[in-house]
C-alpha cells in the first residue's frame, strides 16, 4: 500500500512538472509524526492538494497508545495568486487510529477505529525563491469517529464504559491539522 502510494505521488508530479509542489510538515516532524504531501494547479486561482499524515508511536510515555493515518484531498482557493499569499482551502477525508483519548489518559482504556473529517484549512504561502516556498496553516473541522474502547494492558474484551453493540460513534468539531509546509516545486 505504501509503495503503490509513492509510486502514485510520483507519477503524478511528473505529469503536471511545472505547476506541483512536493511539501513536508517542519512542525510534525519534530513530534517525529511525518507529514508529506504534494499539491497542484487545476485553475486561475485553485490548486488541489493532498497530504498523508502517521503516527507511529506504538505507545506514547511507556503505556498511552498514539497512533494515527489521515488522508486529506483538499481544493484550495488562492486569493491572490497560486503559491503565494492567503488561501483557504476545503477537505474531506478518512482517518485510522488506535488512540488514547485525553480524558482516559490516567486510565487503562485506548480506542480503536476509523473516521472521517469534514473541514476547511486557511493557510498562507511565502515564497522563498522560484522553486520553494513556506506554507504555513491550520485547519479543523467535524470528526465523526467509529471505535472499540478497548483494555490497554491486553484483557480481553471492551471496556465497561462501551455500550455499542457494534461501533462506538463519537463526533466531535476540532482542530486537527496544521503546521508549516516546506515545499519544492518540481
Amino acid at each position: 500500500m505504501k509503495k503503490l502510494l509513492i509510486f502514485a505521488i510520483f507519477f503524478f508530479s511528473i505529469q503536471s512538472h511545472s505547476q506541483t509542489f512536493i511539501k513536508f510538515n517542519g512542525a510534525t516532524a519534530l513530534l517525529a509524526v511525518p507529514n508529506v504531501g504534494i499539491e497542484t494547479s487545476i485553475g486561475e486561482k485553485t490548486t488541489f492538494s493532498f497530504d498523508v499524515m502517521a503516527s507511529f508511536w506504538k505507545s506514547f510515555n511507556g503505556h498511552n497508545p498514539m497512533e494515527f493515518y489521515t488522508f486529506t484531498p483538499e481544493v484550495r482557493y488562492h486569493f491572490k495568486e497560486k503559491y503565494n499569499g492567503f488561501y483557504v482551502g476545503g477537505h474531506a477525508g478518512p482517518d485510522i487510529y488506535r488512540i488514547q483519548k485525553w480524558n482516559y489518559w490516567d486510565s487503562n482504556y485506548y480506542e480503536k477505529g476509523f473516521g472521517y473529517r469534514l473541514g476547511v484549512t486557511v493557510g498562507y504561502n511565502i515564497k522563498l525563491s522560484d522553486k520553494f516556498l513556506l506554507d504555513v496553516f491550520v485547519g479543523g473541522g467535524w470528526h465523526q469517529g467509529f471505535y472499540h474502547g478497548l483494555y490497554n494492558d491486553g484483557t480481553p474484551g471492551r471496556y465497561p464504559e462501551d455500550h455499542a453493540t457494534e461501533y462506538n460513534k463519537s463526533g466531535e468539531w476540532m482542530p486537527y491539522r496544521g503546521g508549516v509546509m516546506i515545499s519544492y516545486k518540481l
